[in-house]
């Protein structure tokens, strides 16, 4: 998948998607939420598109 480098993001307007992400709100415990940083981390993207690309692809 793009990563969207190279492209000009602009505010409220998506790069990678259809539409913009929002702020959203999770609770996880410390372990899971260190797990997550280290798999996005060893695929070259944030935590929040990780999380975003397991979703979508499930």
């Amino acid at each position: 998948m793009s990563t969207g480098k190279g492209k000009k993001r602009i505010r409220e307007q998506p790069v990678l998607y259809d539409e913009p992400k929002k702020k959203r709100g999770v609770m996880l415990t410390d372990t899971a939420w260190h797990k997550i940083q280290e798999l996005a981390a060893r695929n070259s993207m944030s935590a929040s598109e990780y999380l975003e690309q397991i979703i979508r692809n499930l």
